[in-house]
């Protein structure tokens, strides 16, 4: 695959993107894909025609399809951890493999649960107010979807604290009524020393168990903890963290928008899905969003992606997406144990259009690296301010525009050399439906890329050294033990001598 790639790269090297662009103008039409509400444009990408025949080989080779299938279907997708990845089976049956209707019937029993907690908890006049508390995959998607899709005329506000830094959960608190509040702890093993530690702080607060909810697997260690066992829902092992969003981590999303627009989320999320599965190569979203990202970074050596929506519901999706990518795809060891020869994922990063324009666009439009952007706008806002709207998307389209093409300038301090690559998404408007596409896109276009550079998307061990190091430390910081490590104990020492 590698020297396909850099032989492609090669052969357009002195060709510019503003070449190409102007060479074939009929790829702004062929280059676009649309998938329900999602429509998807890599015409200012920086390869041609030929090079794209090239890339839907190696997919075919790595035979993308059958990993597809092999996910919904329910196989060892997860070999390190011996575990199939069926997020899947949580949002519709896009498999009828005995794994996958397994799965999906555990998760069917399990929303029928959660619905009725959620009517419980949104019936009650008394609750005004829900904090949940979850780190990493147990927080980001929630808090994502509750930023994104809530109103302000919810019978619920939900609020969100990750960081076992207690001055997140002391100004969440501050603001509310223990009267008023209930709490949602999630956390897979109830291990979790954020969760716990904040889940401690909250309980002692609302001084009422009766109004704690958990989601984990582990309900012993839940119930010691003082929950009731029929206010904890259920967590499985073939559902990683970060994918956990369409399972009853999603608790918090239907307290926020109601059970019927969770429903649909997970509609819309099960419609890309059989997308995914089903559409040949040549026009499957998942795959040419997996194949360019490859190709930016093992072609172009791109070392960074940018992540850019233009709307502000969206916010928090840079966020999301820095641990769906970068925890499935941060990996130096392919599935045989041998360490990769080339380079896997870069970092991700960005933030909301047109915020940035007025941060870091600068060394977009002038720096020394090109950073491919994944641009995202919605068609439709939900509010009643056309000209707001209209300067939003021009800003959007402008942008993606003067990336591309730059300017010329015979003062080289305002010259813009152009070349930066980009896709542009739009979603006709911004509605679970629409959600659950774009970020059903972006799950499946991680696995792809792992599959091409033949890494495990689903385990994540590199999470836990630091956390077993810092368990290690808490004797230490309250002096009962000393550091093994001379710096470490050096800047313990600096520590203690300032509390």
């Amino acid at each position: 695959m590698l020297a396909q790639l850099r032989e492609e790269a090669a052969r357009l090297e002195g060709v510019s993107l503003q070449e190409l662009m102007a060479a074939d103008p009929a790829r702004a039409v062929d280059f676009a894909l649309r998938v329900g509400p999602l429509y998807a444009n890599f015409a200012r990408q920086h390869y041609d025609r030929e090079a794209l025949t090239t890339l839907f080989g190696i997919a075919h080779e790595a035979d993308l399809p059958g990993a597809m299938q092999r996910l919904v279907d329910g196989e060892i997708v997860n070999a390190t951890e011996g575990r199939a990845a069926l997020h899947t089976a949580l949002r519709g049956e896009v498999s009828g493999a005995p794994a996958a209707m397994e799965a999906q019937a555990a998760a069917q029993a399990a929303l029928l649960q959660m619905d009725a907690l959620v009517h419980q908890l949104r019936d009650d006049p008394a609750i005004t107010d829900v904090v949940s508390i979850g780190v990493g995959g147990s927080d980001l998607g929630p808090r994502l979807a509750v930023d994104a899709l809530a109103t302000s005329d919810v019978p619920l506000r939900v609020h969100f604290v990750s960081n076992v830094d207690a001055a997140a959960i002391h100004r969440t608190l501050a603001g509310l009524d223990p009267a008023h509040t209930a709490g949602i702890m999630i956390s897979k093993t109830f291990g979790t020393q954020e969760t716990l530690l904040n889940g401690g702080i909250l309980r002692d607060w609302l001084a009422n168990d009766a109004r704690l909810y958990a989601v984990s697997a582990n309900v012993e260690k839940a119930v010691v903890f003082g929950i009731a066992p029929g206010h904890i829902l259920p967590m499985w092992d073939w559902v990683g963290g970060r994918y956990s969003l369409w399972s009853a981590v999603g608790f918090p999303v239907a307290l926020a928008i109601g059970m019927p627009a969770f429903r649909e989320l997970l509609a819309g999320a099960a419609e890309f899905d059989r997308h995914a599965v089903e559409a040949p190569i040549e026009r499957n979203l998942a795959v040419w969003h997996a194949l360019t990202a490859v190709w930016n970074r093992n072609a172009l050596g791109a070392t960074t992606q940018a992540v850019l929506p233009y709307d502000e519901r969206l916010r928090l999706l840079p966020a999301y997406l820095q641990q769906l990518v970068m925890e499935s795809l941060g990996k130096r060891v392919q599935h045989d144990g041998q360490d990769v020869t080339f380079d896997t994922v870069p970092v991700w990063w960005g933030g909301i259009g047109s915020d940035v324009q007025h941060s870091f666009f600068q060394a977009l439009h002038q720096g020394t690296q090109i950073v491919p952007a994944d641009f995202i706008g919605i068609v439709k806002p939900d509010h009643d301010q056309p000209a707001s709207h209209a300067a939003l998307m021009s800003n959007l389209l402008a942008q993606c525009e003067a990336l591309a093409n730059g300017q010329g300038s015979v003062d080289p301090h305002r010259r813009h050399p152009g070349g930066r690559p980009s896709t542009l998404m739009l979603l006709d408007a911004l509605t679970p439906t629409s959600l659950g596409h774009l970020l059903a896109l972006y799950e499946h276009s991680a696995y792809l890329q792992a599959v091409l550079w033949g890494i495990n998307a689903f385990d994540q061990f590199g999470v836990e050294l630091g956390k077993q190091l810092a368990n290690g430390l808490l004797p230490v910081l309250r002096g009962e033990e000393a550091a093994d490590d001379p710096i470490t104990r050096v800047l313990v020492e600096e520590i203690n001598a300032r509390r």
